[in-house]
């Protein structure tokens, strides 16, 4: 076992407060700090920290001994690769409407890429990785997102409530197909109108969001949604497409589950998130950044239904966070002042997010306080933890075997 040292990731619509608060540095920031990554991802690796203070990359340590670091079997089964990316995503504002491509998808995508001649490190380049990266997200605060299309009669009665000339065509287009064809018919529709027809449409959308914010306690949320949406990314196509998606609030330790092809967008809210470790990402809107229209069309399931709020499963002083995925599985900590083994194995890291703990194992025996994380090994057999402080608050990361 051993401490780590994390970087922070400084992207515009992180806070100034989140992060800077657990590391116990200086609030506010200098900065936005946006996302706190551990792991061993290349663009920004974790650093192993000795007990003389010798830092070495996690991505370097096990690239040297990936048997050792992730155990023989791992070792082959990930290509001697850790397989999931471990975060702290910290939102003080709306992120990119986003999804991500299956296995099969990221595979053909980026060998066509590659084929194409495509730098991978271009701009406009979608695959930048072979792998896929369904992900999970469990709420530190009151975390607010948009999260995979609305059942579309729903969707229906939201575009009626608005009341908006230039979107009652629109609105009768998913009325009279209200299933997966009627939404991809729509999405398509809005994603590829052209910049004057958006210029004109979303304006029109704002006076109907601001009437119905004020009238309907129902559609409310959504119209307060679109609102601060389209004033941030005004006449961006993106603003009409956040009408189709599902808007959810998640409660402290409750979890979303987000799997290919499902469109969504974090609103606001502090939360750790589990992913597997790749950076495919196809952007549908409410950002600068590249956005491949025909690619995305191609990897979005429309006919997925919403994702259910996970509230997890007790696990002997744990709560276990299931998901279909093989790269990773979470769990958070909810023992008291006993020892609580640490479940699993294979290679796995500890953040601690409140209070402050010890972790123990036969060879070792670390401290770690908020904010602070450890890496165990494969090698490390059973490892327990004790909370030292009450209310104390730890999350696991492991893979999903």
């Amino acid at each position: 076992m051993e401490l780590l040292d994390n970087p922070v990731r400084p992207y515009s619509w992180g806070s100034r407060t989140v992060i800077a608060d657990l590391l116990g540095e200086e609030v506010p920031s200098p900065h936005p700090q946006a996302e706190l990554w551990l792991g061993a991802h290349p663009g920004a690796p974790s650093h192993l920290v000795g007990v003389d203070g010798t830092r070495t990359s996690l991505l370097d340590a096990i690239t040297a001994d990936p048997a050792g670091r992730l155990g023989a079997y791992r070792a082959e089964r990930w290509e001697g690769r850790l397989p999931f990316l471990f975060k702290v995503l910290a939102a003080d504002e709306p992120l990119s409407l986003q999804a991500h491509p299956s296995a099969a998808q990221a595979a053909e995508g980026y060998a066509r890429e590659d084929a194409a001649g495509l730098d991978r490190g271009a701009p406009d380049r979608n695959y930048r990785d072979p792998h896929h990266k369904p992900e999970l997200v469990c709420a530190l605060t009151e975390f607010d997102a948009l999260v995979g299309f609305r059942e579309p009669t729903a969707t229906v009665a939201l575009l009626r409530a608005l009341d908006v000339d230039a979107l009652a065509a629109h609105a009768e287009l998913l009325a009279a197909q209200p299933d997966h064809h009627g939404l991809r018919a729509l999405f398509t529709t809005w994603i590829t109108l052209p910049q004057s027809s958006l210029d004109a449409l979303v304006p029109a959308l704002q006076e109907g969001c601001v009437r119905l914010a004020g009238a309907s306690e129902e559609f409310s949320a959504e119209a307060r949604t679109v609102l601060e949406l389209s004033e941030r990314y005004p006449g961006d196509a993106g603003v009409l497409a956040a009408l189709l998606l599902h808007r959810v609030t998640l409660a402290p330790g409750e979890a979303l589950y987000l799997p290919a092809g499902n469109l969504h967008a974090y609103l606001s809210g502090a939360a750790v998130e589990l992913m597997a470790n790749s950076d495919n990402v196809l952007r549908g809107g409410l950002t600068p950044k590249h956005v491949d229209v025909p690619e995305l069309l191609r990897v979005l399931d429309f006919t997925a239904p919403v994702c259910p709020v996970l509230h997890g499963e007790s696990d002997g002083g744990w709560i276990r966070y299931d998901t279909p995925a093989h790269e990773f599985r979470l769990r958070r900590f909810e023992g008291g002042p006993d020892d609580v083994r640490v479940p699993g194995d294979g290679p796995r890291i500890l953040l601690c997010t409140a209070g402050a703990a010890s972790v123990r194992s036969a060879g070792n025996d670390l401290s770690v306080k908020r904010g602070g994380s450890v890496w165990i090994d494969d090698e490390d057999g059973e490892v327990v933890v004790t909370a030292r402080a009450e209310g104390t608050q730890l999350f696991l990361a492991g893979d999903g075997l």
